[in-house]
């Protein structure tokens, strides 16, 4: 192996014509490192990759630069601010922020919120809000910034500054609930603070892979003439320790990939997570600048502050650089809490050359050099450089100090994260730390009182904030509340067909779904909000069938000629293609789906996305993406195609679905349905709709709707007369009454979702032939929303809210009947449980369902293993029947004989 890791034997098959000159210039490399070291043959190796490359010399570049800044200082761009003026700013956020976490702890013990991450960032995140980042004061979305979730306190304490928050404000942090008036959220959380927060970023790796998909589909937006995106940029800020979570850097080349030239990170390198160093025997900045530059990325370190660039001018033999590429960052943090005596000796002391070049400075200036990100002249030439650049993203690795300002008993520290508190001392010693001593009573503070500082609005500094905020459009973050492009609503011709049923052919409702979207995009008004996503299945789903008509999204338009071009179903690709074809990416296509979700609210023009994905890998897969999307008001579809774990023969244990629908049920804002047929989702994808975007403009619920629809056919039946879509979106509704049965000996009530109709069918038929048991079938498409009714139903009751006691909603459908209620599903039992204590007092309740692990077979061998066939639905009525004594048990022993359930097997879920 080579130096740079590359195999040896690649060279051996370039041939080498002329092996002399070879070996004169691999000695004259080792004659440098012999002489002047690693370091210098670098630079020199440096210099001629790049001379070869201005020649045209095909030399890949280096994924690796030496552990300097990337912009020269002669290179920077000119700090156009007054630095004195942004200083004071910062130091008064600091302090505030500060003091709003240590305040919120004093009155609630252990209340939380985070000291250090914000002290680690703040200039960072001014520099941004200083000179970079646009809000919306013109009526236009502006960017879009992810601002760091545990640094939440320094974004409240800069909004306080601008007047945004009071002092209340503040002393309602993390106090929602118990407070007089709304308290302040932990975290970025749009849906407690709609007004403000824009993006939730706290669950490590989201907020990144969010962002990207967020800067891709303005350029969607863009290309399909929607939205003119231009004047938009994608900020994300993301801390070193957050990389290792895989949806950070999962999807990173897909930003190089399509260009997105209007997108930044910027990494807050302050080489600690919450328990210790993020690579202690290494570098993260050197990791992550090698895996964005090998992505594509343009990169930029920001490593050393100011007053290192007189250090590194000196360095003519590279002594300096060398150690700074050799010394890891668990060395790195040890000097970050060392005094000058420890740096003098251990960083710049072992080689007597080194110790030299710092004899002029004293212990006080060695123990203060201070690190890039902290730097804001280095910081804005970084975001100058950033904003300049196009035809690919920039990645900001800021190297900074975590519980900067914050004293010497905290910054820097392993448990500096969990640090909540700060003793008067301390308090003290941050007043002086950061020049407040004028500003503030410090034998108050030292007596514990704890204040915030706020300017009056003439000083220079509150007239500069406000100044800089205006010149950019406005505060950030913020929300706009102008709906800038209203959504019509499509005909209802495009629902008609569904509720006239198959006639006798059989189709699966995925079918059916692909041909109710079809409809849906062919709406001359509204067709082209619809945003299809889907992961890399369409043709599993039959949504193929749209690729030809409605094309496929790629901003460089299609460049080849696919193999299957000469047929209908050809893979179609266009730069302002609608579909959205992420790949194999269940994390990626829910950023994408979540980006259009939140249209409505982050640009002010609704789109309405369905995101098709394999039912299995929905929730399941993506579930804190999904809750994230319900924190930032998403609304839209998404779709558990081939769902349930009968349905899908063939796939076996880990493709078989049976508890999507009770994932989906601890998402508040997520309406989930199992139709069984046609006409159930055309009624909840247009009630959906309607719900979400009203007809009459106003506002709509922050809602989305997963629906489950499956790859099995049968004949869909058309609609029941007098069955309304409220009756569908409400639940339940009576799908059949009772079959006519001369003198029946008992009655009973079979409710069912999803595929289970035909069992439920097939059971009623042989309850009434063989038994005389009369049996009515309800369709439940809609477990959790009749869950939910029950609950909020019980609370009424329960607190005794005006208009007296009511019923749940399946009481009231079911109080009329008599025997046993029965429910089966192609989902565990514990989803229609979900309604089994509302079930009337006088009806005894019975549920079948597919408990354990999936199983490859076929339809009929798997619903008999799973006990959710016709024949043990037959059993289980007739069970219930014997336990209310309206049959005789010899009854229920008979028929198990004569259908081959056998009681001595194992339940499926333990086999």
């Amino acid at each position: 192996m080579t130096a740079d890791g590359l195999p040896t034997r690649f060279l051996g098959q370039v041939p080498d014509t002329d092996p002399g000159e070879t070996a004169e210039w691999i000695d004259a490399l080792d004659a440098v490192i012999a002489t002047h070291g690693a370091s210098r043959a670098g630079l020199l190796l440096a210099r001629l990759n790049e001379r070869a490359r201005q020649r045209g010399a095909a030399v890949p570049a280096a994924v690796s630069t030496p552990y300097i800044n990337t912009i020269a200082t002669a290179d920077e761009a000119w700090f156009p601010g007054d630095a004195d003026v942004e200083r004071r700013i910062r130091r008064l956020v600091r302090w505030n922020a500060a003091m709003m976490v240590v305040r919120a702890n004093a009155h609630a013990e252990g209340i939380g919120g985070h000291l250090s991450t914000f002290a680690s960032s703040a200039t960072l995140t001014e520099v941004g809000l200083n000179w970079f980042f646009k809000g919306k004061s013109d009526g236009m979305p502006g960017d879009h910034v992810y601002f760091q979730g545990h640094a939440a306190p320094g974004i409240y304490a800069r909004a306080y500054l601008e007047g945004r928050l009071t002092d209340g404000d503040l002393d309602r942090f993390r106090t929602e609930v118990g407070g007089n008036g709304p308290g302040l959220s932990s975290y970025p959380h749009p849906r407690l603070m709609p007004g403000f927060w824009e993006y939730p970023t706290v669950s490590m790796g989201l907020g990144p892979i969010n962002s990207i998909y967020q800067a891709r589909f303005l350029r969607y937006l863009a290309n399909r003439r929607l939205d003119d995106t231009q004047g938009s940029r994608v900020w994300c800020f993301i801390g070193d320790g957050e990389v290792d979570e895989p949806e950070t850097l999962g999807s990173i080349s897909l930003a190089a990939r399509e260009g997105l030239d209007n997108l930044t990170w910027v990494v807050n390198c302050n080489l600690q997570r919450l328990d210790g160093p993020v690579r202690g025997n290494s570098k993260i900045i050197q990791e992550l600048e090698g895996i964005f530059r090998g992505a594509g990325w343009n990169v930029i370190k920001v490593i050393w502050g100011s007053r290192w660039d007189e250090l590194l001018a000196r360095d003519t033999d590279g002594l300096l650089v060398d150690r700074m590429n050799t010394t890891c960052d668990g060395d790195f943090q040890r000097y970050a809490v060392s005094d000058g005596g420890h740096i003098r000796d251990h960083f710049f002391g072992p080689d007597p050359r080194l110790r030299a070049m710092v004899d002029h400075l004293g212990d006080d200036d060695l123990r203060t050099l201070p690190r890039g990100g902290h730097d804001a002249t280095k910081v804005y030439a970084a975001y100058h450089q950033a904003v300049a650049t196009t035809g690919v993203p920039t990645v900001i690795l800021a190297k900074t100090v975590k519980g900067w300002t914050l004293g010497p008993e905290v910054e820097g520290r392993n448990a500096t994260h969990q640090v909540k508190k700060l003793s008067p001392d301390q308090l003290v010693a941050l007043a002086a730390r950061l020049g407040l001593d004028d500003d503030l009573d410090l034998d108050a503070v030292a007596a514990g009182a704890t204040p915030y500082l706020r300017p009056a609005p003439d000083t220079p500094e509150m007239a500069y904030l406000t100044a800089r905020r205006r010149a950019l459009d406005g505060p950030l973050p913020s929300r706009p509340a102008a709906l800038r492009r209203p959504l019509e609503l499509p005909s209802t011709s495009v629902y008609a067909e569904f509720d006239a049923g198959s006639g006798t052919k059989a189709v699966p409702t995925t079918a059916a779904f692909t041909r109710l979207l079809r409809n849906l995009m062919r709406d001359p008004a509204f067709g082209a909000r619809v945003v299809p996503i889907v992961p890399d299945e369409a043709r599993t789903f039959g949504m193929d069938a749209l690729f030809r008509e409605f094309r496929i999204y790629a901003p460089g338009g299609q460049r080849y000629e696919p193999v299957d071009h000469d047929l209908l179903l050809s893979y179609v690709e266009d730069t302002d293609g609608q579909i959205l074809e992420e790949g194999i990416t269940e994390a990626g296509a829910t950023a994408s789906w979540t980006a259009a979700a939140t249209a409505h609210a982050t640009r002010g023009v609704p789109m309405v996305p369905f995101f098709t994905f394999y039912s299995m890998f929905g929730f399941q897969r993506v579930g804190d993406l999904l809750w994230a999307a319900a924190d930032a008001r998403a609304r839209g579809f998404l779709v558990g195609a081939t769902a349930g774990r009968t349905t899908l023969p063939g796939e076996g244990l880990q493709h078989n679905d049976g508890h999507s629908h009770l994932l989906a049920s601890v998402v508040p804002t997520c309406r989930a349905y199992d139709p069984s047929f046609a006409y159930e989702l055309a009624a909840l994808v247009r009630h959906g709709l309607a719900t979400m975007y009203p007809p009459d403009g106003s506002d709509g619920a922050d809602d989305f709707w997963y629906l489950t629809v499956y790859n099995e056919p049968w004949v869909m039946p058309g609609r029941p007369d007098g069955v309304t879509d409220a009756d569908i979106v409400a639940g339940l509704y009576r799908f059949a009454a009772p079959p006519e049965v001369p003198d029946p000996v008992a009655t009973a009530t079979v409710l069912f979702s999803g595929p289970a109709h035909a069992a439920a069918v097939a059971a009623r038929d042989a309850l009434a032939e063989h038994h005389g048991v009369a049996v009515d079938l309800w369709s439940a498409p809609g477990w959790k929303q009749l869950r939910e009714d029950g609950i909020d139903t019980e609370r009424h009751n329960r607190l005794g809210a005006p208009g007296g006691r009511r019923t749940p909603l399946v009481g009231r459908l079911l109080a009329d009947g008599h025997g046993p209620v029965v429910a089966v599903s192609d989902y565990l039992t514990a989803v229609p449980d979900q309604i089994s204590r509302f079930i009337p007092a006088h009806r005894r309740w019975d549920s079948l369902g597919t408990d354990g692990f999936g199983r490859s077979d076929d339809r009929g061998a798997l619903r008999r293993f799973f006990e959710v066939d016709a024949a043990h639905l037959e059993v289980a009525v007739l069970a219930a029947l014997a336990a209310d004594g309206d049959v005789p048990g010899s009854r229920v022993t008979a028929a198990m004989e004569r259908l081959g359930v056998n009681a001595g097997s194992l339940p499926p879920r333990l086999r």
